[in-house]
């Protein structure tokens, strides 16, 4: 399994010339079966999906039925126990609390692969390693 963070969601929607590569590599990437998220990745898409300076905005009910889609995939809810993990591992590797939730939700699912571009691709958080998959998309 591996676990998708909330950028891949957000390029999947975008319509920003500059991203189309990205953007289809995310798209292709939500099209297979061994995935995994959150209901904070859920949120974060949710919330920066339907701002209004987004240049990508989607109104409520797209995003709303783009989520409902999603939850053909495992979702790792939030939890005191997600929260107490979540606090341990800011502590441990020193980084964002939002990043550790990630990362936890990541190793409550199952999933030893972190697919994200928002942390070092490659590194290890005990088990749960960085992929960014959006790299061969970069110019």
């Amino acid at each position: 399994m591996r676990f998708v963070d909330t950028s891949i969601l957000l390029y999947a929607v975008s319509v920003d010339p500059g991203e189309a590569t990205k953007a289809a590599s995310a798209c292709a990437l939500l099209n297979q079966t061994d995935l995994a998220l959150s209901v904070q990745v859920l949120q974060e898409f949710y919330v920066q999906a339907t701002r209004p300076s987004s240049p990508s905005r989607l109104a409520h009910s797209d995003a709303a039925a783009l989520i409902a889609s999603w939850l053909r995939f495992p979702v790792q809810a939030t939890s005191v126990a997600l929260v107490t993990a979540a606090l341990a591992a800011k502590d441990r590797w020193a980084i964002s609390y939002w990043d550790a939730a990630i990362v936890e939700a990541a190793r409550m699912t199952g999933c030893s692969l972190l697919l994200t571009e928002d942390l070092q691709d490659g590194q290890d958080f005990g088990g749960v390693r960085v992929h960014n998959p959006l790299a061969a998309s970069m110019t």
